[in-house]
């Protein structure tokens, strides 16, 4: 019986390994609310559960140099217009997004060698912002913030070979991490909490390829 049984899990062993496995490289543009928009990239890895359907995980980096409009405006209100100019610097904003997301693909069949797909996932995203003090807003700070994710997208796949494809794809991402930080307030004489919200839910227009082995 024992024997029986470490034979089955050998075999159901090997069977998950063998199955067809995928990689793919993707580039593009995105357009979060929170910053103009800018160039991504990501790499894609997936397991096929049968010819049609596949699970796997992905991670993307974007990375934009901008000026927290958002920012400026809540500054402005808060402090007056006065300092207007000041409230510009103190919002540039250097950040780069990293979201890591469990994926799952399904493909249909259009004709010999073009086959459409719609994919959606889950996951968490990292932001790492370096921004401008406020007292000190010539000077650079660095902060953490974190969010979960999804997305949501189809596309388009044209078979270049045995093991390859071309691939299109258009996708909406979601996600808006923030974090808390303190600064002084003159009129009241004591320090005061604000946030900070990244909204990073946007398009993103991709192209790129596949590779099976």
């Amino acid at each position: 019986m024992k024997r029986a049984i470490i034979i089955l899990l050998v075999f159901f062993t090997v069977q998950i390994f063998a199955q067809p496995k995928s990689g793919s490289i993707k580039l593009g543009n995105f357009s979060p609310a929170a910053t103009e928009s800018g160039f991504v990239i990501g790499y894609e890895s997936g397991k096929y559960i049968d010819r049609n359907f596949d699970i796997g995980w992905s991670v993307d980096w974007f990375s934009k140099n901008y000026v927290d409009q958002t920012l400026v405006s809540d500054l402005n209100e808060y402090y007056g217009y006065f300092d207007s100019q000041l409230n510009e610097v103190r919002a540039k904003t250097n950040l780069h997004s990293i979201p890591v997301l469990f994926n799952m693909t399904a493909k249909f069949p259009m004709a010999p060698r073009i086959s459409s797909f719609v994919t959606g996932g889950i996951g968490v995203e990292a932001l790492f912002i370096f921004y401008r003090n406020y007292e000190n807003p010539y000077e650079d700070e660095f902060e953490g913030a974190f969010d979960f994710n999804w997305r949501l997208g189809f596309g388009v796949a044209y078979q270049l070979g045995r093991r390859s494809d071309f691939i299109a794809e258009l996708t909406y991402h979601s996600s808006a991490p923030s974090w808390t930080y303190e600064i002084d307030d003159p009129r009241v004489g004591r320090k005061q909490i604000l946030e900070r919200q990244f909204d990073m839910s946007g398009l993103m227009a991709r192209i790129g390829f596949k590779f099976y082995y």
